[in-house]
């Protein structure tokens, strides 16, 4: 004898199926609609992984400030230095991406070959999953990028995220860790 969902409880079901796909579609919604954007500058009180550095700091020789856009808000913050080594250190991010800078300004107007994430945040669920795929995708149109590296605290939480996001441990440093995502 084959057991049989009263239909009753069948529509139920199918009902709470319909009415939880659209909470996730209405929860999920607003990274159809987002998009990259550059930023002049970021409140710095937000970044919870480099509060204390300052706009100057973060739109320095080589180094930019790309957010999460949506509606006309800012969802999701990822700042960035372009080097040609990996840094071990926020300071030495400092001096090689400076340095880079100078470099193509010298040569071709193209800042360092590897890109340097060393900070993301989000306000919002999916917020930074969102940053770290649309900067990947800016990453691979450039013709003079060829690398996407981190400059991770060492904590489990950034550990975790860079893992959950696909990206490989590269090295582990006195008070920092890199992740390289593989770009294509």
């Amino acid at each position: 004898m084959k057991n049989k969902f009263n239909p009753r409880i069948k529509a139920r079901i199918r009902k709470n199926k319909q009415v939880l796909n659209k909470k996730i579609d209405n929860f999920f919604g607003w990274v159809k609609g987002a998009k990259l954007v550059e930023l002049k500058e970021c409140n710095a009180e937000e970044d919870p992984v480099r509060p204390e550095l300052d706009n100057e700091f973060r739109t320095g020789f080589g180094r930019k400030i790309y957010g999460v856009e949506y509606q006309g808000e800012i969802h999701a913050v990822m700042c960035f230095a372009y080097t040609n080594e990996i840094p071990k250190s926020v300071d030495e991010l400092e001096k090689l991406s400076t340095d880079a800078f100078l470099q193509s300004a010298m040569r071709d107007q193209k800042g360092g070959q590897i890109a340097i994430a060393y900070t993301v945040w989000s306000k919002k669920k999916g917020g930074g999953k969102l940053i770290v795929k649309e900067v990947f995708k800016k990453i691979k149109k450039s013709n003079h990028l060829n690398r996407l590296v981190t400059l991770s605290p060492l904590t489990e939480m950034a550990t975790n995220f860079h893992e959950r996001n696909g990206a490989k441990l590269v090295q582990i440093n006195e008070t920092t860790q890199n992740f390289e995502y593989k770009v294509i």
